[in-house]
């Protein structure tokens, strides 16, 4: 007898305390929902469809600081191939002329990431804050 008393005893299984776990998982919903309302969620329009697209890009046509990088990676600006130097060298011109305008940089597709990324600093380094991306199908 006294050896079945113990198996019986030994075949219980241990109580888990789930009452610590519950209360850490009751604080961090609680201070998502404190925190959430006060997040700046940063949002991106997408491009609108139909007639507004067609009166968007025509309109856009007209911006004097509009620099296209073609699927080779060459850097156009108003009609003219540009090196990275050259390219600052004429954007700093332009600045001075349209301090106001944002420049456009129409991206194609096929374009590495790093062309966008020269673009980018050198639009930085020449004082522009915002610029208007425009993507190419390929």
């Amino acid at each position: 007898m006294r050896r079945f008393g113990k198996e019986q005893e030994g075949s219980e299984e241990p109580i888990v305390n789930l009452t610590p776990l519950i209360d850490v998982v009751f604080v961090v919903l609680i201070s998502f929902m404190l925190i959430s309302p006060m997040l700046e969620i940063e949002s991106v329009d997408l491009a609108t469809t139909g007639s507004e697209r067609k009166k968007k890009f025509s309109s856009t046509d007209s911006t004097p600081i509009s620099i296209t990088v073609k699927a080779d990676n060459t850097l156009w600006m108003q009609g003219q191939k540009y090196s990275i130097g050259e390219l600052e060298k004429k954007l700093l011109a332009q600045k001075k002329i349209y301090p106001n305008k944002n420049p456009q940089v129409i991206h194609d597709k096929n374009a590495s990431f790093g062309t966008y990324q020269m673009v980018k600093n050198t639009l930085e380094k020449c004082g522009f804050d915002q610029m208007d991306i425009f993507l190419k199908p390929g």
